[in-house]
């Protein structure tokens, strides 16, 4: 059934991994003395007032949207709860490893700049609130699976 309260959870997870695509990870930092905001899919620079995409991520682009459709493909996987539960906990660790070569990416653009709070972007923390998500829709799915199991039982 799709109108279960995980299908939603699945369905904000994979929103929240696509918003990576609208909002910058960080904005205003300056490297180089030059303004930069940094998204997955590349560096944008201020050059003459203008936003210009001057370093593209295509690997980092490519991974953020096949990790984007794992929890949409999940959704549709609510026939056997125990292989969506598996994979929904393999979901978990493709994001953490995404976030991690996400950091690393960051990292390597930006040096030893620091980063102050001012300059956090919303796509910083859109990987941590899909994991959330995810994890809510795991316990949904485990006391659906408790539920059927104790309906069984009564058979």
């Amino acid at each position: 059934m799709l109108q279960r309260i995980q299908s939603i959870y699945l369905l904000l997870a994979s929103l929240a991994l696509f918003a990576l695509f609208l909002f910058p990870l960080v904005h205003n930092v300056y490297v180089d003395a030059k303004p930069i905001t940094l998204m997955v899919t590349g560096v944008y620079q201020d050059i003459n007032g203008q936003n210009t995409h001057t370093e593209f991520f295509l690997g980092l682009t490519i991974a953020t949207a096949i990790v984007a459709l794992l929890p949409l493909v999940l959704i549709f996987l609510y026939k056997n709860r125990k292989q969506q539960i598996t994979l929904c906990y393999i979901a978990l660790v493709a994001i953490v490893g995404y976030s991690f070569w996400l950091s690393q990416a960051a990292k390597k653009v930006m040096g030893s700049v620091q980063i102050d709070t001012h300059n956090w972007g919303i796509g910083l923390f859109l990987s941590s609130i899909s994991m959330l998500l995810i994890l809510l829709a795991i316990r949904a799915i485990k006391s659906d699976e408790k539920l059927v199991k104790s309906a069984d039982r009564l058979r």
